[in-house]
């Protein structure tokens, strides 16, 4: 068995997930504004605290399975956990994001979405952020559980400690 799969990079991005080569969907304008509401609102609490990107490609390896490619929606990356200084390992990381959000698309498979969180759990993610557009909700799966928020709620949650998102205006801002 390989101890790395590697794949092209291709646009949109390839993953590896549930044992194949899975192309990410191209996105829609709600699903982009989603992504770029959350990538801006968690850049700006990061400062000083990590780094924030979109489409962002990390090498994932859970211990005792083999080193793959998932490139979350958007990934937030301590430095604690990848120091400042160290800005060629942070292009393509070797290891996985502090916390990973995944965006639904209409064509995500849940048993591939299920596979991409508990692979960013077992390989050391703190929290992995799944953000539903059709029914506005914002899930938190964790090793110490999940919860969910919905419109009317704020969002927090300890693995992003200090950080607060009004649900109803994040999904709000999707339609303008």
């Amino acid at each position: 068995m390989p101890t790395e799969i590697v794949l092209p990079q291709t646009k949109p991005e390839t993953e590896w997930v549930r044992g194949r080569a899975l192309q990410k969907v191209s996105p829609t304008y709600r699903h982009a504004a989603l992504q770029l509401v959350m990538a801006t609102a968690l850049r700006a609490w990061s400062r000083g605290r990590g780094r924030v990107g979109t489409e962002w490609r990390f090498r994932i390896a859970p211990p005792g399975e083999v080193r793959r490619p998932l490139v979350p929606d958007v990934a937030y990356l301590s430095y604690d956990r990848l120091p400042l200084e160290d800005d060629d390992a942070a292009q393509v990381p070797l290891g996985s994001p502090n916390v990973a959000v995944e965006i639904l698309s209409p064509d995500d498979r849940p048993r591939d979405v299920r596979d991409k969180v508990e692979t960013y759990l077992r390989a050391g993610t703190d929290a992995v952020i799944v953000v539903d557009p059709k029914t506005e909700t914002i899930r938190v799966d964790s090793n110490s559980g999940t919860m969910t928020w919905r419109t009317g709620d704020i969002f927090s949650h300890s693995s992003l400690p200090e950080f607060e998102l009004n649900v109803l205006e994040y999904f709000d801002s999707a339609r303008r």
